[in-house]
């Protein structure tokens, strides 16, 4: 009888797993210089665990600035206000149940210590990684032509050129995207987020 309780009951609790699983809100902050490759990695991870109905958000570093910050510039306390707005939302959603994605490059570690401590006051998971690309290899994708642009002197505040980008000493997970396809590097996070208990 205990055997047979067991069995009938081992689907019910793998199901009820998966859907605590999909209601399980976390925030995971994907750092990286211009063109590193976040934005790319990000969506390919998201369509994947749509695939799987899970409730999936990606905070888009451009369409944030574009629509909720519109009025900031590209000094160190803008970028440290348009960061903490981020993570504010971030953590929003992920208090709802939602799994945040969050392209975004936050060049500061203060900021993004800021973003963490937030999200661990309100109780809420935070994980850090970083798309580790080197900046020879994101002057040559130039997905959006700023190194192009910075170096013909139409452009000042690159990160990671003429403006700092402090790198993260101790990531959750460290994604290097050079000579990889994206299809691999999002497999990656993908097996992190699961290892996880996210996806």
């Amino acid at each position: 009888m205990t055997t047979a309780h067991t069995l009938a009951a081992g689907p019910t609790a793998r199901a009820a797993g998966t859907a605590a699983t999909r209601e399980r809100g976390a925030t995971v902050w994907l750092t990286g210089l211009p063109s590193a490759g976040k934005t790319t990695l990000a969506r390919a991870v998201a369509q994947r665990l749509r695939a799987t109905g899970r409730r999936v958000e990606v905070l888009d570093g451009d369409e944030i600035r574009r629509f909720l910050s519109q009025e900031l510039g590209f000094t160190r306390r803008d970028r440290h206000t348009n960061v903490t707005r981020i993570g504010f939302l971030a953590q929003t959603l992920a208090s709802h149940g939602v799994l945040v994605l969050a392209p975004v490059i936050a060049p500061y570690a203060a900021s993004r210590a800021a973003v963490r401590e937030r999200h661990a006051a309100r109780g809420v998971e935070y994980l850090e990684v970083h798309v580790a690309t080197p900046v020879e290899v994101c002057s040559v994708r130039d997905v959006k032509g700023l190194y192009a642009r910075q170096a013909a002197g139409e452009l000042t505040g690159l990160t990671g050129v003429d403006d700092p980008y402090e790198e993260p000493e101790a990531p959750d997970l460290r994604i290097r995207t050079q000579s990889r396809s994206v299809a691999d590097t999002a497999a990656e996070l993908h097996t992190f987020l699961t290892e996880r208990g996210l996806a």
